[in-house]
């Protein structure tokens, strides 16, 4: 016989335990629900200050680069004015070495080459492009279609030589367009030629030029076409005088003497500026650009191409640019 045990649903402690067990579930609910939302808000705090981290990382660069620029882009208006200088011992030199101004909190190495100490590739003859050519780390069959194809290239005819190229090369490459059988008109144009490739192109560019018209200049060159002429030797070198001084305040020395009449420079001398500023954080930037006296009056230079964040060239930092200080 089975014993019924009695219900007593109005007992008090009864109720109170009920309310009690409640009461736990509501609390410990609660509690998850609050450290759900401890988590969720941490963690949008975190992505928060991730995000404006980056935010103002992002400024710095840009302020650091626009900062690094303006003061490069001074650099080639200090070296326009010394190159103006008329005294002869203070202005500066166009044959490849490298000048080092503090300007603005920033250093700044500028170097000045002479266009007249390049090898231009619309006056350099088949000898010379071959020889100029050899030392781009290609294989031979590749320098003759190359020189052959900027041979093409500049001639007026339409006529095409061994290895190299004329319309019917290009359009069988896939290429829309044709040699202009003209003059190079700028250094840009020579990325055109067939077989030219960017490697290529980034060696040549700091050797050659289309502001020239006339054979290399040895007591112009810079190093690295001396050494690719093979001219290295004591007799073709040029004499490096001792390095003129320079201003702690270049741009009001160089202007005030610029002031005066101009310097004996050769008119027709084109001079490419390299200017490359670094900042306290290291931060680089390049600005290069091709000037030419102007023949106008109230402008002192003409500005034949301009470049901003110049790639694949060395810095003027690098520790092998070193040796061409003044």
């Amino acid at each position: 016989m089975r014993l019924k045990l009695p219900i007593f649903p109005h007992n008090p402690c009864l109720r109170h335990n009920l309310r009690g067990i409640r009461l736990n579930r509501q609390r410990g609910l609660a509690l998850v629900l609050v450290l759900w939302m401890l988590t969720l808000l941490a963690v949008m705090a975190g992505s928060f200050a991730l995000s404006m981290r980056r935010e103002t990382a992002i400024m710095m660069g840009v302020k650091n680069t626009a900062q690094a620029r303006a003061v490069a882009e001074a650099g080639i208006a200090i070296a326009e004015l010394m190159l103006l200088d008329t005294d002869p011992s203070l202005r500066w030199l166009t044959d490849g070495h490298i000048y080092e101004i503090n300007y603005a909190g920033a250093r700044v190495r500028i170097r000045l080459l002479s266009e007249a100490g390049k090898i231009d590739i619309n006056t350099a003859d088949e000898a010379r492009l071959q020889e100029l050519m050899s030392h781009a780390g290609i294989d031979e069959t590749t320098q003759l279609q190359i020189v052959n194809a900027i041979l093409d290239w500049r001639d007026g005819d339409d006529l095409t030589r061994i290895d190299g190229a004329e319309k019917n090369e290009y359009q069988a490459a896939g290429l829309k367009y044709a040699p202009s059988n003209k003059s190079f008109q700028s250094l840009a144009e020579l990325q055109m030629v067939l077989g030219m490739n960017s490697d290529v192109f980034n060696w040549l560019e700091p050797l050659i030029t289309v502001y020239s018209n006339q054979q290399v200049n040895p007591q112009k060159a810079s190093r690295e076409v001396l050494q690719v002429l093979n001219l290295t030797d004591a007799a073709s070198e040029p004499q490096i005088p001792e390095p003129p001084p320079i201003p702690d305040n270049p741009f009001a020395a160089a202007a005030q003497r610029a002031l005066q009449p101009a310097g004996q420079t050769d008119a027709n001398e084109a001079v490419t500026i390299i200017a490359e500023a670094m900042l306290d954080t290291d931060r680089t930037t390049v600005v290069k650009a091709v000037v030419k006296k102007s023949s106008k009056a109230g402008e002192a230079f003409e500005i034949l191409d301009w470049q901003t964040d110049v790639s694949g060239r060395t810095s003027l930092f690098a520790a092998d640019m070193d040796a061409l200080l003044y």
